[in-house]
């Protein structure tokens, strides 16, 4: 498996020694820790949405027993209380069942909601899908759809828009989907697309990002079409979801590797940022386009999404490299006159007391300013960070909002925050919190206020 699976899927294998008090500019509380086991959700999969009546909702990658490879994981709803001071309700809206019942297991994304309140997510593996692991059929992945019940204190409704059905339409979704305008999901594979043989000799190609479109009649099938699939080499290898749009309808996002796999990256790479043009007719080709390949002194391994500022530049963090180790904050200028994309380094994190590792994707404030999390940090359990622009120079500073401090308090941040109307913000943790079925907890939603 690469490194980016290891990362993500098997990080609860590690343990984290020091144990050092937290310093906080900011006030933190754990909303809700998971229990795992058989009664409830584990590892938190990417971060959390609202919905117009202040409900948190979620994923969770583990939990509910084993739906081969992994645990199987589900979907979550977190209500505020109706006084304050009383505890948030978590309710289970659905456990996924895995490829043995043609449902999805492991979510390996957080969910997007549209204007009904519906919410999408995807599934690393299960579905209907040929796709074989270790000599076990473990389904290629799913693209899933929760519908809220149309009575209230009714059950919500799962259905399987779709189950990609071999390696080639992709294999092992992952991050965030995104809507276009028209009602296309638009999402990426980690591995899958029908394109290179070099990035994983127990998963099939090296990943595609992928067009999902609804059915022209009720009732009729989701329609999926690969618009990339990645090669390696100079090409990049094992996108990242949470892709975004331009005005033009032009697609970015990141790759964890591929690129430039010489020097620091080794055989593997560094990572790229990429665009994807659409076709200037119905049934053409949409154009892909490397913007940057990550070098390692300047970052390596982005193992998160990019996001616009109001400026027209890409903002991103990458996984490792940028001479510590620990990675770096990096911005993508547009070029003028047919010039190369110009990258800058906003912010390296140094000594881990910072932050180390982000994998999480950026968020602007109202201000400009951009947050974030990290692993590492004074307690060693992770941050959450603030990035302001500079008044002189090109570095932001940056400043650590928050040290977690591991069980009872969360542990490992690797998801976006996401912002209320107040200015608070909220975030996952994978471990952490009271759960005692996980060695150092099963995870936790937690809010930070100014």
């Amino acid at each position: 498996m690469t490194r980016k699976i290891t990362i993500r899927f098997s990080s609860l294998l590690l343990t984290l020694l020091l144990t050092l008090p937290a310093f906080a500019q900011w006030k933190e509380k754990v909303l809700y820790s998971f229990q795992g086991g058989a009664t409830d959700g584990a590892l938190p999969a990417g971060g959390v949405v609202f919905d117009s009546a202040g409900n948190l909702y979620g994923a969770t990658t583990q939990g509910f027993g084993f739906c081969p490879p992994a645990q199987c994981g589900s979907v979550f709803q977190l209500a505020p209380p109706a006084k304050q001071g009383d505890p948030w309700t978590e309710t289970v809206l659905h456990v996924f069942t895995g490829n043995s019942n043609g449902d999805g297991d492991t979510p390996a994304g957080g969910l997007i909601i549209d204007n009904l309140g519906n919410l999408y997510g995807t599934t690393a593996y299960g579905g209907t899908g040929d796709c074989v692991l270790l000599g076990t059929k473990v389904g290629c992945g799913t693209v899933y759809e929760m519908t809220p019940p149309k009575t209230k204190g009714g059950k919500w409704t799962e259905t399987v828009l779709y189950s990609f059905p071999t390696a080639k339409q992709g294999y092992l979704p992952n991050g965030d989907l995104v809507f276009d305008s028209s009602g296309n999901l638009y999402g990426a594979t980690m591995f899958g697309g029908g394109h290179g043989t070099t990035c994983d000799e127990f998963y099939q190609y090296c990943g595609a990002v992928f067009q999902l479109s609804p059915p022209k009649t009720k009732g009729g099938k989701w329609t999926e079409k690969v618009l990339h699939g990645f090669r390696s080499g100079p090409d990049g290898a094992n996108p990242n979801g949470a892709l975004v749009f331009d005005s033009t309808g032009a697609i970015y996002g990141t790759t964890y590797g591929g690129g430039n796999e010489s020097g620091e990256c080794g055989a593997g790479g560094c990572g790229t940022a990429f665009e994807l043009n659409p076709p200037a007719t119905v049934d053409g080709a949409w154009i892909e386009k490397v913007l940057h390949r990550f070098n390692g002194q300047d970052g390596a391994n982005p193992a998160a999404g990019i996001v616009f500022g109001k400026d027209g530049k890409l903002y991103g963090t990458v996984s490792a490299g940028a001479n510590s180790g620990s990675g770096a904050v990096f911005a993508l200028a547009r070029p003028t006159g047919g010039a190369p994309w110009k990258e800058a380094l906003l912010y390296r994190f140094s000594d881990g007391n910072d932050g180390t590792s982000p994998q999480g994707a950026l968020i602007f404030d109202a201000s400009g300013n951009l947050y974030g999390t990290a692993l590492g940090g004074g307690t060693r359990r992770g941050v959450v960070f603030r990035l302001k622009p500079p008044k002189h120079g090109s570095l932001w500073p940056l400043t650590v909002l928050y040290n977690l401090r591991g069980s009872p308090d969360g542990n490992h941040p690797t998801a976006a925050l996401t912002f209320d109307g107040e200015g608070n913000s909220y975030t996952v943790t994978e471990w952490g919190g009271t759960g005692q079925s996980c060695q150092g907890g099963c995870g936790t939603i937690v809010e930070l206020q100014p």
